[in-house]
Parts: structure tokens; C-alpha cells; sequence
């Protein structure tokens, strides 16, 4: 095999850090929940929709070019494929126009089409299949058909970032929380596609000695929180209907040992959860955030009962205006996800306590 061009290499590696150091870190944004402040705790979300390209996908795509090109598996001209359900790919296409590079998004037929248009926009071409299922077995024919590089999301997501530090998103949170009430949170909540995050968070806080619990809030259909609880790798589920979060397989960048609690969310109380938490904020969230909110809440009760005081912390991982004519439709949401009104009932008397 030839050994990539080291000029190019150095150039394109040189182009993704230059994009890096323009861009500022996301914001760390308190939750006005002034009866839980009451009891001594605190809840916040780390704004990850102010990447460039809008969510907490781009930290993972920026690590897995890098991981790839380091490796000499991207060459110039290489056509990079990704298998993903919109946000990822959304980021890939990013720096793969970044470097010149032509991409190919594999991805459901049901992906909003606010994301496709963002793959678009950023010069990347979308294939599309029937189930979430068949983008592994199509991105790798995709590949293999123009000669290029399948990225592979969900196999290196956990291995290309430097989970002891570097300025990974772990390394951001406890430093953003030192002048805090509470500086060491007592939960750490965040989903899981890939589990790059979970992965990277788990590692970091037992590298670094915190006391520091590790929750991944999972969508209903979900095989992640099965196979937390038996370790069959060989489980299947129905897979998420909340985008970006929950696989119907066990990906190989999940990694169950990392995480210390497993909280599945109902479909409609995710829906809830985006639908309070953004009138909270006075903006929207996607439906991801909304399932890591409905965790946090629950997480807060159970301390507050129990006489515990700390700080949870969680990720807002993109805006809701990527949603508006699914998540944020009511006759789409009661067709795909059926009627949330019990569900929104829930989720504000989790906030009433609050």
C-alpha cells in the first residue's frame, strides 16, 4: 500500500486544527430549577448545538479524520463514506469539504430533511436506505464501489478520541465546573449512538479519580440497555425512533463497563422533555436533549428524596430547528410516536418539584 503524501497529510491535519483553534468552546448553561437549587442541587447542559456545524457530532467527526488520516487510511482524493443516521454525517461532510475530499452519507430514508440538506450544503452526496439496519453492509458497498474510506462511526468512535485529556469534551466539562458549587458532579447523563461519549466521559472520570457517576439516558427500542444488563453482545432490539441516540445492535464502540446507571425513556417523554426544556430555555432543543433531560429530572428527584445535594450535568446536543417538520409537528409526532399528553403531564410534575 502507498504511504500517503506527507505534504498533503501535513496540510490536511494542519486544516482541521486551524478550524479548531477559531472556534471557542460551548457554553456551559445552568438550569433555572430554583427548588431543586434549594435543596443543594444543580443542573446544567453543555451547549454542544454551537459547533460550527450544530451539534455534539462535530467533536466526533473533527477525531475520527484525524484518527483516519493519522492511520494513512484517507488519501487525497479519497471518498469518505459514513454510515449514520444524519448529525455525524452532517459534521463529516463539514471537514470533508474542509480538505477537498468528495463524501457519501448511508443513512434511513426517514432522516429529517433539514440534515440532508445540511450533507448537501457541505458538498456531500446522500444514499439511502430502507432500514437503520443496512447502512453498515451499504456504506462499506459505497466504499468499496469508489475506492474510498469508510469511517465507520460506531466501530472507532471510542478509540479515536484521547479520553486521558487533550481537550476532549470530558476535560471541558470539569474544567467549565471548577468555580461551581458543586465542581465534581455527582452524575455525568448523556445518550448513546456510538457510545464515543459515554466512552470517552466513563474513561476520563476514572483516569482522573472523580466521584462522578456516569448515566446514559436510552431511548425506548434501544439495544443498549439489554445488553448493559445481560452482556450479550449478540442482542438485536427495534432500534430508536428518537434520531441520533439508540441502535438496534450492540455497536462496538459502546462500551457497557463505563456506565454506572442505564435510564430508559418512553418515546413521548422524550418528546416532553425537548418540548419543557425548550420552553425553559426560551429555544429549541432536538429530541435527544429531551431524553437527557427526562433522565436528569429523575436523577434529581431521587437525590433530593434521599438528602443528597451535588450537581448533574448533561449535554444539549443540537437545536431543535433541525426537527420542525418532524419532532416539532404535532400531526407527525402522533402518527410516528403516538400522543404525548400523559407523558408532557409527567415531565411537568418532575418540574413542579423542581
Amino acid at each position: 500500500m502507498a504511504r500517503v503524501s506527507f505534504p498533503w497529510l501535513s496540510a490536511a491535519i494542519a486544516r482541521i486544527e486551524a478550524d479548531y483553534h477559531r472556534s471557542a468552546d460551548t457554553h456551559l448553561i445552568p438550569l433555572p430549577l430554583p427548588a431543586f437549587a434549594a435543596h443543594g442541587i444543580d443542573l446544567y447542559l453543555k451547549d454542544e448545538s454551537t459547533h460550527p456545524t450544530g451539534s455534539l457530532k462535530h467533536r466526533l467527526a473533527r477525531s475520527l479524520f484525524l484518527f483516519a488520516l493519522c492511520n494513512g487510511w484517507i488519501h487525497e482524493g479519497s471518498t469518505i463514506v459514513e454510515a449514520s443516521s444524519g448529525s455525524t454525517a452532517v459534521s463529516e461532510a463539514y471537514f470533508a469539504r474542509l480538505l477537498g475530499l468528495p463524501f457519501v452519507a448511508v443513512m434511513p430514508r426517514s432522516t429529517s430533511v433539514e440534515k440532508i440538506a445540511l450533507i448537501e450544503f457541505y458538498g456531500g452526496r446522500c444514499h439511502f436506505v430502507d432500514a437503520a439496519d443496512e447502512v453498515y453492509d451499504a456504506a462499506r458497498a459505497v466504499a468499496a464501489e469508489t475506492g474510498g474510506h469508510y469511517m465507520d462511526q460506531f466501530t472507532y468512535a471510542e478509540r479515536a478520541t484521547d479520553w486521558r485529556g487533550n481537550n476532549n469534551i470530558a476535560e471541558s466539562m470539569f474544567t467549565q465546573m471548577q468555580r461551581e458549587r458543586h465542581p465534581i458532579p455527582r452524575w455525568i447523563v448523556v445518550g448513546a449512538g456510538t457510545g464515543g461519549t459515554s466512552a470517552t466521559i466513563g474513561r476520563y472520570v476514572r483516569f482522573q479519580m472523580y466521584d462522578t457517576q456516569l448515566c446514559v439516558a436510552d431511548p425506548a427500542g434501544s439495544v443498549f440497555g439489554p445488553y448493559h444488563r445481560t452482556g450479550d453482545a449478540t442482542l438485536t432490539a427495534p432500534g430508536s425512533r428518537i434520531e441520533g441516540i439508540g441502535r438496534p445492535r450492540v455497536e462496538p464502540s459502546f462500551i457497557r463497563t463505563l456506565v454506572d446507571r442505564m435510564e430508559e425513556v418512553a418515546d413521548d417523554e422524550s418528546i416532553a422533555g425537548m418540548r419543557a426544556l425548550s420552553q425553559l430555555l426560551g429555544r429549541r432543543v432536538g429530541p435527544s436533549t429531551g431524553t437527557n433531560f427526562v433522565a436528569m429530572l429523575r436523577l434529581a428527584r431521587e437525590m433530593r428524596n434521599a438528602g443528597q445535594q451535588g450537581s448533574i450535568l448533561s449535554l444539549l446536543c443540537d437545536a431543535g430547528e433541525r426537527y420542525l417538520p418532524t419532532y416539532y409537528d404535532e400531526a407527525w409526532v402522533r402518527t410516528h410516536l403516538g400522543c404525548w399528553a400523559d407523558a408532557g403531564a409527567r415531565v411537568d410534575a418532575l418540574l413542579r418539584e423542581a
